[in-house]
């Protein structure tokens, strides 16, 4: 049994949290609201983000991020990607040394367009950090639907360590070495699923949704490669795994969310139809930056950021990505670097 905190009450970390319990651990449950602190520990439900689902009374619940914190043997991080460097800051004071902090929010930081990796080295500065990512609505593990997913951490011991604490017969873990491929590959497909759901919403059928999600994964794996990854982690759940469910699924936000910014709704209206964060719309802004400085060809992001950010029309966008230069598809490892 450990000693395990998630940090972040929304549906992901809730759903981690009931995981992580059912699995025989001593779970705490962080959340930053008062209001939903009472409800979580007196009504044992969690109404905005797991409807029809019943808290057991064994996990502590708590706002107090110091008592979250303090005697955690590991940590989950469930934050949104641009509330990481502030939540890691007020943790810091409090973390014990060897803590090991599981990160599972998939995003780059706006303004510095760092990897939540890299957040985490400039603020905390040791190597106990995970990434979990993978193909995992929380609405679906919630409900014990078998998922596999991916962790990696520059400590083999340490992913293997995460391995045990999370899998169990309807959640599966595996590991992985490449730290910065799981990373990319959980960012950038909500990207893509952007793209997804605004085809979708405009008419397209599935040809361009094969598309969006096939050329999706060599941008992915052009935008690694250039960061140190290693091209082929996107062949695996990180990368063809997260795409397949995040541009397909009813359940993805980032889809749902590309809908609506085909209907003309802005980042706000967004947030407010759909009741979380979009992830998607902020890393595109920050991949889209990265990309244009270290001249790395992102011709889906590219058209993405211009209907998000630049409002230019989707038709007319769609017809310039289909009639750039032509150019070969070698379906060889080339496939993932030069096209």
């Amino acid at each position: 049994m450990k000693k395990i905190s998630v940090i972040g009450a929304g549906s992901w970390g809730s759903t981690l949290a009931l995981l992580l319990y059912e699995n025989g651990h001593d779970v705490t449950l962080y959340t930053k609201g008062q209001k939903h602190y009472e409800e979580l520990s007196q009504k044992h439900t969690n109404s905005r983000y797991l409807e029809n689902i019943t808290f057991p009374e064994g996990i502590t619940y708590t706002y107090d991020l110091k008592k979250a914190t303090q005697s955690a043997e590991c940590v989950v991080l469930a934050v949104t990607s641009q509330a990481t460097r502030e939540v890691l800051k007020q943790m810091k004071p409090h973390l014990k040394p060897d803590a090991v902090v599981v990160n599972v929010s998939k995003g780059l930081e706006l303004g510095t367009n760092l990897l939540l990796s890299q957040v985490y080295e400039e603020v905390i500065g040791n190597e106990n950090f995970v990434v979990l990512s993978g193909p995992s609505h929380a609405e679906e593990v919630s409900v014990k639907i078998p998922t596999a997913v991916v962790c990696a951490s520059k400590k083999e011991e340490i992913s293997k360590d995460v391995q045990k604490i999370f899998s169990n017969n309807y959640f599966r873990v595996y590991t992985n070495s490449d730290v910065i491929g799981v990373e990319v590959g959980g960012a950038l497909k909500n990207i893509i699923a952007l793209g997804s759901g605004i085809s979708d919403a405009i008419g397209y059928g599935a040809n361009t949704r094969a598309a969006i999600i096939t050329r999706g994964i060599s941008e992915i794996s052009r935008f690694g490669k250039k960061l140190g990854a290693n091209p082929l982690t996107f062949l695996g759940l990180t990368g063809v795994g997260d795409l397949i469910v995040t541009c397909n699924s009813k359940l993805s936000r980032n889809k749902r969310a590309g809908a609506l910014i085909a209907k003309g709704y802005n980042a706000k209206q967004i947030t407010e139809q759909i009741h979380m964060v979009v992830e998607g719309i902020p890393t595109t802004k920050a991949v889209y930056e990265f990309a244009k400085a270290n001249n790395i060809s992102m011709p889906l992001t590219d058209a993405i950021y211009d209907v998000i950010y630049e409002s230019h029309d989707i038709k007319d966008t769609v017809k310039r990505l289909m009639n750039r230069n032509m150019k070969e598809e070698n379906l060889t490892e080339d496939m993932f670097i030069n096209s």
